[in-house]
């Protein structure tokens, strides 16, 4: 009884509404991608000395599971800048852009309500005036930055999206966030796929090792993780180059284009993998369950027969 008591009030605890991202610019500041998450699921499976066991006649059982679950909505944040000579100028040149792009969105089905203008900076430019020998720092202007999210329900939309904010001059997405609405039935379905394996394994091992476990188990770890796409892109640079050696050359180097794609989680670690088929960025949520058995040494059997 007071293991599904501990696992009900884990699940209240994860009922809210999740957000994910998937990549826009904001991939050029991920630079580990796939790295991190990969560690932390290693890292849960790792318990402290004062986590183990106490004595022979207790273990533990565990399973690791992986859910790939599309995104319901999906939030573009568009960056915004103008720059004048004075405050009133950048005002005046950001309000007629932001209209007329917010304008061009109604066509594709975007309400006023989907969009939300969110004011980031106002800054002076300075430049340089150079007279005789001395450069000297005076203000030349200003720039105004804001940042434009919108809100969509069809994936598609998004190629749409960013046509609309190039008309206006506008070229830089810096993410899409990606909408998991109700989490909680993920949560449900993750921690019954977990349950069911440890019951599996707990039977394989009487089978096998005549190994008979006391129930109720107590849970030991209950390690809820989501992992975003902005957090999973990872990036390359293909090419083959040679050195030059000569002394007193001038190099010039040609640029090299990056290449930035989706690597997510796989099945590496994980009993089961619900959704396992990737095509597009989706969230991934993972669970770690372990629970710790009493042995029940009178019924156990060394040599696996009972």
């Amino acid at each position: 009884m007071k293991i599904f008591l501990l696992l009900a009030l884990s699940l209240l605890a994860l009922r809210s509404e999740c957000f994910a991202q998937v990549s826009g610019n904001i991939a050029y500041s991920q630079p580990y991608g796939k790295l991190r998450p990969d560690q932390n699921e290693r890292d849960k499976r790792l318990l402290p000395q004062s986590e183990m066991p106490p004595g022979s006649n207790t273990m533990f059982l565990d399973a690791s599971v992986l859910m790939n679950v599309p995104a319901d909505e999906f939030v573009a944040v568009f960056a915004v800048s103008q720059e004048g000579v004075t405050s009133v100028e950048c005002n005046q040149k950001m309000d007629a852009v932001l209209n007329q792009f917010i304008g061009s969105l109604k066509p594709l089905g975007v309400g006023s309500n989907d969009v939300f203008v969110d004011f980031i900076a106002q800054e002076k430019i300075y430049n340089y005036q150079v007279q005789d020998n001395v450069a000297k720092e005076v203000l030349s202007g200003f720039e105004l930055k804001k940042n434009v999210s919108i809100h969509y329900h069809d994936k598609s939309l998004l190629d749409q999206l960013v046509i609309a904010a190039s008309n206006e001059k506008i070229f830089d997405l810096i993410k899409v966030d990606y909408i998991v609405k109700d989490p909680g039935p993920i949560q449900s379905r993750l921690m019954e796929e977990a349950a069911g394996i440890i019951k599996r394994k707990a039977t394989t091992y009487d089978k096998l090792f005549g190994i008979v476990l006391l129930s109720p188990p107590q849970v030991y770890a209950n390690k809820p993780s989501v992992y975003y796409p902005s957090e999973m892109y990872d990036a390359y640079a293909a090419y083959e180059s040679e050195q030059v050696n000569q002394p007193r050359t001038a190099i010039q180097n040609l640029r090299k284009t990056r290449t930035f794609y989706f690597n997510p989680l796989n099945a590496n670690g994980f009993d089961t993998v619900i959704n396992p088929v990737v095509v597009e960025p989706v969230v991934q949520f993972t669970l770690y369950l372990q629970l710790k058995y009493d042995i029940d040494l009178k019924k156990s059997k060394p040599d696996g027969k009972p």
